[in-house]
């Protein structure tokens, strides 16, 4: 992985679901991630197909990737991959058990 990856995966980590104090990447939603050059490109999925924090998460997501040294476009492609709990990493399913949400 090089220092650029590196960089935007930690600056996603910082990227909160704005209805649960859990991360993009604790909660299973980032899907890829596609370093070219000075663009970042985020493969992302969603808890579920009508989640209304969509534009939130990927307009949340672009503002953390812009603030990468080196990054100057960034965009989120949704793709349609169902979400389970399964998806979470073991960080994020002990957060949202420590609030007796799973």
């Amino acid at each position: 992985m090089s220092a650029r990856e590196t960089d935007v995966r930690a600056a996603l980590a910082q990227v909160e679901d704005p209805e649960l104090p859990v991360s993009v990447v604790d909660l299973g939603l980032v899907r890829g991630v596609e370093v070219r050059d000075d663009e970042v490109v985020i493969r992302m999925t969603f808890t579920s197909i009508a989640c209304p924090c969509t534009e939130v998460l990927k307009a949340d997501v672009v503002e953390a990737l812009l603030g990468c040294d080196g990054v100057a476009h960034a965009r989120v492609e949704e793709v349609f991959e169902t979400w389970s709990r399964e998806d979470m990493t073991d960080e994020g399913r002990t957060l949202l058990r420590a609030l007796a949400i799973v």
